[in-house]
């Protein structure tokens, strides 16, 4: 059967939040990030864009390229929100949704078409989005997700597209090879440096040597520069978890000794989800007394990886979960409501010494194992 993938993403999907609140911000330049000049591009507006703002640029550069486009910090319980209401919608109307990030869906309507038409319901639910939100969503339609996404970002600003099934190929050729998701820094480079530089050309290039090349992601970078991705719409699901749990060897009253687990674990399910390059919707304390019986607290926050904010939070579940004075048996941490992201919607408030700092310990965790680097707190508990 042929398929029916739909791309979906929010456009500029910070700013337009912030439009919702401030009218007077519609065709203007927008960049939203760090409140100080040490701080980092979060997203910009189209109109930022023409003068070469891209996120994660400095915010002092981004001054300099763009002096007189409105700066603010960013709300990202608004963007959570908003994030939210956009899924609740399509959710209400399409049975199968992945939501990727924060800002971008994939939607599988195979068979739709000979019922209803799935371009005609995929612009239907781009209206019924913008009426219940206000916020402007650009789709593309395709045979798969890899070519949906591509086109998606043709479709922009606020548009649609469709890319008939057996057009997959020539769509993809004349587009530069960066363009092709899963393409990073250092392989474009690599390809480039090779004389490849659209994908027409890398769709030319034999398997076996894309394979000597780059291992087995070469394969899958052949069979994607042909068009070709059979990779399936993944349910979104907000019971999807990444958790961690501790039964003491004897069970304890220590004060500092059950923050300073309470602390070890949650950084380190917290770096585990950015490892997954996810962001989590919420977090659950879990506490075992010695006679056995169990409560646990949970907070939705706002999608997010940061350690700071996860700690914070994780310790004021504990102080309200810990109120019998009785003794400690079992500790545990989750986060759920995963979704696609990184760290980018956490770095409003963060210096780029704060940005690069984490970008390090995350270097060091990768290298040397989770363990490699850690609080003080936690070093004589371990």
């Amino acid at each position: 059967m042929e398929r029916h993938i739909v791309h979906m993403d929010l456009d500029t999907f910070f700013v337009s939040v912030e439009r919702l609140k401030n009218d007077a911000l519609k065709g203007k330049p927008v960049i939203i990030g760090g409140s100080s000049d040490r701080g980092v591009v979060s997203s910009c507006s189209y109109e930022a864009r023409t003068f070469g703002v891209h996120s994660a640029m400095p915010i002092r550069l981004a001054r300099r390229l763009c002096p007189n486009a409105h700066f603010i910090k960013g709300d990202y319980d608004g963007y959570t929100y908003y994030s939210r209401l956009v899924t609740s919608v399509i959710q209400e109307q399409v049975p199968l949704v992945e939501k990727a990030s924060i800002d971008e869906f994939y939607l599988d309507l195979t068979g739709m078409d000979r019922f209803f038409g799935c371009d005609r319901f995929t612009a239907e639910l781009k209206t019924a989005i913008y009426k219940e939100s206000g916020l402007p969503i650009s789709y593309a339609l395709a045979v798969n997700k890899l070519v949906s996404k591509v086109a998606t970002h043709d479709a922009k600003p606020n548009g649609r597209m469709t890319v008939p099934f057996g057009t997959e190929k020539p769509y993809l050729a004349p587009l530069p090879i960066r363009r092709m998701p899963g393409v990073g820094e250092k392989v474009s480079v690599l390809l480039e440096r090779m004389g490849v530089e659209n994908i027409r050309l890398l769709s030319e290039i034999p398997v076996r040597m894309m394979q000597n090349l780059l291992g087995k992601s070469g394969i899958d970078l052949s069979r994607k520069a042909n068009g070709i991705d059979e990779s399936p719409v993944i349910p979104y699901s907000e019971q999807k978890s990444i958790g961690t749990e501790t039964t003491f060897e004897s069970d304890t009253i220590d004060m500092r000794f059950l923050h300073a687990q309470l602390v070890r674990m949650t950084e380190k399910v917290a770096f585990e989800m950015r490892q997954k390059q996810k962001l989590c919707g919420c977090i659950t304390v879990k506490l075992r007394y010695s006679n056995f019986d169990t409560v646990s607290r949970q907070s939705i926050v706002s999608y997010t990886s940061s350690d700071e904010l996860l700690l914070q939070r994780a310790k004021e579940l504990f102080a309200k979960l810990y109120d019998r004075r009785m003794l400690v048996r079992l500790l545990g941490v989750k986060l759920s409501h995963l979704v696609h992201g990184n760290q980018q919607i956490d770095l409003f408030d963060n210096t780029e010494e704060e940005v690069k700092l984490y970008q390090a310990i995350d270097w060091i965790k990768n290298r040397y194992g989770s363990d490699g680097i850690a609080r003080a707190i936690t070093l004589k508990n371990v």
